[in-house]
Parts: structure tokens; sequence; C-alpha cells
């Protein structure tokens, strides 16, 4: 058997879950283990400022949303939900520019059309993925995202890096871990923020939610519950991370009573 082959093996056997969710049944997603607050200070002064926000997500799969039911089931679509109904009453947007298969060279090449041209405040970028799977070259994948990292930045808009969810196909690939390593050094080094799924899924998974419950049949992407648990904790952090004055009980009531409502649909 391949040594890929074996890891992926021993990965399902470890991760698999005790036992399969009724059919039918929609669980919540699990407490936020920890995310650290994204600090966004363009995005920050856009809301202060009551202007209309525009958020890209720059991606491949994970953003354009393979393996969701619908497109209101990928992460930005939840991401834009979550954030309009935390916001009330501002205009925002989350633009979904993921396209599957593509690597930091692709998206580079379509970042100035698909992401600045849209004067977006916040680019979030996922990326590392295909680079795993596809035994990309380190030292050129932190040099292409370290350009396009400075690229944004220089036209005034804040970045959230990405990186890889814990899938079986990943984590079986070798090069999983090396590229995660590889972004959040990038992220360090260009003060980007690093929105960390593998850091995420590793804490649902130590509080009793295991990884796979997060990952479609195909054992790489993220299912309709990944997406939306992503999303959450995306949106959370970067509520966090706002200035905007402490929200009184009856705000807090209705945002409560908006997200129960939504979580019901």
């Amino acid at each position: 058997m391949r040594a890929d082959r074996l890891a992926l093996a021993l990965w399902l056997a470890l991760a698999a879950p005790a036992g399969a969710a009724s059919a039918g049944a929609a669980p919540a997603c699990p407490p936020d283990p920890g995310t650290p607050a994204l600090v966004l200070p363009h995005l920050d002064a856009a809301i202060r400022a009551r202007r209309a926000v525009k958020i890209v997500a720059l991606g491949s799969s994970s953003t354009e949303g393979v393996m969701a039911s619908d497109a209101d089931d990928t992460y930005p679509a939840e991401l834009q939900e979550m954030l309009r109904a935390a916001l009330p009453g501002l205009s925002l947007r989350v633009i979904n520019r993921g396209i599957g298969g593509q690597d930091a060279r692709r998206e580079m090449a379509r970042m100035h059309h698909d992401a600045i041209a849209t004067r977006p405040q916040l680019v979030i970028w996922q990326v590392g993925a295909n680079a795993a799977l596809h035994r990309g070259d380190p030292v050129a994948f932190a040099r292409l995202v370290t350009a396009g990292v400075r690229r944004l930045q220089r036209r005034g808009i804040d970045v959230v890096l990405m990186d890889n969810q814990r899938s079986p196909r990943l984590v079986a690939s070798g090069d999983d871990a090396l590229f995660d390593g590889t972004l959040a050094a990038v992220a360090r080094r260009t003060g980007a923020r690093l929105f960390s799924r593998d850091r995420l899924m590793r804490g649902w998974a130590r509080e009793g939610h295991p990884e796979l419950g997060f990952i479609a049949a195909d054992w790489l992407h993220h299912n309709d519950l990944g997406y939306r648990c992503v999303a959450r904790a995306l949106g959370g952090a970067i509520l966090r991370g706002l200035s905007l004055p402490r929200r009184g009980p009856a705000a807090r009531d209705r945002a409560a009573a908006r997200e129960s409502d939504r979580e019901s649909r």
C-alpha cells in the first residue's frame, strides 16, 4: 500500500465519529475553541462610518463551495448572512471569487480583476490546499502569497489568510502541515491576519466533535455543516475585532433571537 493511502486509512480510523447523525438532522455548530479576534482596521473604519462594506472571498474550491448543497451553503454566503444579522442596517456584501482547482499563481493572475477592482475593505484569501495536494514548492508558494498580500495592502485592503481544512485527503498528502506553516509565516512577516481552519477543527475535535463530521463524502471538502461552522467562527473573529461600542442587553437579545431563528430554518 502506498504511504499516502496508508496514512489516509489510519486517519479515517482515528478520526471517524463514534456514531452518525440522524438523517435530516441539522446539528448546531460547536462552540468556538478560541479563534483569535481579527483586527482589521480598514474594515473597522468603514463599519464605524456606516459606509457600504465589501468583502472578497478569494480562493479555490473551499471558497467556491464544492460539495455544498447550494450556493447559499458556501462559507462566503453563510458569512454574509451572519455579518448582516450582526450589523443590521449596514450595506454589506461578501463576494465569492472561488474557483476550484486553482493555486496561488492562478489566483494572483486574477487578483486585480476579481478582488482589487471591486474596491473591498477586506480580502479573505483561502490558499494552500492545492499546493499541498500537488506537491507544490513551499518557497515559491511563500513568495507568491507574500507578493499578493503586499499588493492588496498597498491598495488599503485588509487581508485574512485562511489555511487548510483538516480532511483525510489533505492530511494524507504529507504536505498539509508544511503549507499551513508556510502560510502562518507569511502572515507574521506581512502583518496579514491568519484564520486557521486547522487549529479550529483540532479544537472542535478536542471538545468531542470529530473532524469528519465537517467533511463531505469526497474526504476533501467541507459539507454544509463544515462551511456553516467555519463561517460562524470566522464571522465571530471578525466581529470581536471591531471597535464598535458594546451593545446593550436589548440589542444582544434581538441579535440572539435572529441567530436562533436562522438556526431553526
